[in-house]
C-alpha cells in the first residue's frame, strides 16, 4: 500500500499515512466475515497481530482478551464461528484515520460494534480491537461533560 510522508521538523518525527481505500476493505472484510471465511479475513493480517476483545475474554479466560498472533486469531475466530453460526455483520459507517480503520457495524443480535484496526507499512493488519458499546437504559443520553 503506496504512503504519503511528511516531517514536522518541530516534533522531530515523520508520519506516514495510507493511500487506501477503506471503503473497498471493509467491503471485502464485511463479505469474507458474512461468508464464514476465517482464511478470507485473515489475508488483511500481520502474522504477528496482537488482537483484543472481550468476547475473546469470555471464551478464553486465561487470555484476558488478548489474542497475540496470526495462527491464535484463526483459532479463536474459528471457534467463535462455531458457536455463533448465525453470524452477520452489517457495516454502518468506515473511519479512516493515519494507519487505523474503524469498523462500525451491527452483529446478528443488532449489537453496535466498532473493529478498530491498525495497518503496518506492509498494509496488513498488525493491531485489531473489537470494541462494544455499553449498555444503558432504553431512550438515556450520555451527558458527559467537563
Amino acid at each position: 500500500m503506496p504512503e504519503i510522508e511528511w516531517s514536522t521538523s518541530a516534533l522531530g518525527i515523520t508520519v506516514r499515512e495510507m493511500e487506501f481505500d477503506a471503503i473497498a476493505f471493509s467491503r471485502q472484510w464485511v463479505a469474507a466475515w458474512n461468508s464464514h471465511d476465517v482464511a478470507a479475513v485473515l489475508t488483511h493480517f500481520h502474522d504477528e497481530v496482537l488482537f483484543t476483545s472481550p468476547v475473546a475474554a469470555a471464551m478464553y479466560p486465561e487470555t484476558s482478551g488478548v489474542i497475540r498472533g496470526k495462527s491464535a486469531l484463526r483459532h479463536y475466530w474459528s471457534s467463535a464461528l462455531e458457536q455463533l453460526p448465525d453470524l452477520h455483520f452489517v457495516v454502518d459507517d468506515v473511519y479512516r484515520g493515519i494507519d487505523t480503520v474503524v469498523i462500525n457495524y451491527r452483529n446478528q443480535s443488532g449489537g453496535l460494534v466498532n473493529e478498530v484496526l491498525r495497518f503496518g507499512d506492509d498494509g496488513l493488519v498488525i493491531e485489531g480491537h473489537g470494541t462494544y458499546l455499553e449498555s444503558r437504559a432504553e431512550g438515556e443520553r450520555l451527558d458527559i461533560r467537563p
